[in-house]
């Protein structure tokens, strides 16, 4: 007998969606930092056991779209609300803003298994905690509520065989060796993106895009050349830094991360351009990936 299906992880920005998906993975699938829409594009992590492949699909948080990125990145998480097996909706407990009405009554809507998962609990007491399971019993009365820390890996081994315990016997859907449904470029781009986020304040991070020109592998070394894109000259040169220092401590951090993920020695070159408000052009966007 042999399990497969889709689990879809969804929840507000910062909920903990991509450290989820990376502990339930077992490596760093997804970028993560603390900034909110960190997640801009839908991620499938493929976990495959000998009776069973879990297709994980990381999105980016539920929020309301201010420009066209936002839409497009809204839009992902639209379409994984129609295609799930289980889903695991990640709350964090030190959120002290509304919830998400729209994904509420989306969950309560939809004919599968929710698993809602309490994160972030080492920052909570017991007391608290009981009051947050009983108000989340309420609003998604099917859901099974499990407290978690996903950066801290509490109560995160539970999850798997619950999942399957939940999952329809299917073959997989993916060869078993497969373990994402996203190509090496994107990889080097998210990674050089989320260096972005560590290094840079403001409005800086999320005025950019990332474009790998070129992934060619010579005698064990990886050759890159990436561009990153901004909207303004002025981004163009906070981005490069005094005599080229920023650009030259991303280079330097998105490469040591790289040589990691692919096991190789990299090199790896960065330009800066300037896309005047590709978040608000839709060719651009589309050109992006965001279809």
């Amino acid at each position: 007998m042999h399990k497969a299906g889709f689990v879809n992880i969804v929840g507000k920005p910062n909920a903990g969606k991509s450290t989820l998906l990376n502990q339930l993975m077992g490596e760093k699938l997804a970028i993560v930092t603390q900034k909110a829409q960190t997640t801009r594009h839908r991620i499938f992590g493929i976990y495959n056991e000998e009776d069973l492949q879990i297709v994980f699909s990381d999105t980016p948080g539920v929020l309301d779209p201010k420009y066209g990125l936002q839409e497009k990145m809204m839009d992902f998480v639209k379409d994984s609300l129609q295609d799930a097996d289980v889903f695991l909706f990640i709350v964090d407990v030190t959120d002290r803003s509304e919830p998400s009405e729209f994904l509420i009554e989306k969950l309560n809507k939809i004919p599968v298994p929710v698993l809602l998962l309490l994160n972030k609990v080492d920052q909570t007491n017991q007391e608290g905690l009981e009051k947050l399971v009983e108000e989340w019993h309420n609003r998604i009365p099917k859901a099974e509520i499990l407290p978690i820390s996903a950066l801290n890996a509490f109560n995160t081994e539970v999850i798997l065989p619950k999942l399957k315990s939940m999952l329809p016997e299917n073959p997989p859907y993916y060869d078993k060796d497969q373990y994402t449904d996203k190509p090496e470029r994107f990889f080097v781009n998210e990674a050089i993106r989320e260096k972005i986020l560590l290094n840079y304040d403001k409005e800086i991070p999320y005025s950019v895009e990332v474009v790998t020109e070129q992934f060619k592998e010579k005698e064990g070394i990886i050759f890159i050349d990436s561009i990153i894109y901004v909207e303004r000259d002025t981004q163009k040169g906070i981005i490069i830094g005094h005599k080229g220092e920023a650009i030259k401590k991303v280079g330097t951090e998105s490469r040591i991360d790289l040589e990691k993920f692919f096991a190789k020695k990299i090199h790896l070159n960065l330009f800066v351009k300037v896309k005047k408000d590709w978040r608000k052009n839709d060719r651009d966007l589309k050109n992006f990936g965001y279809r």
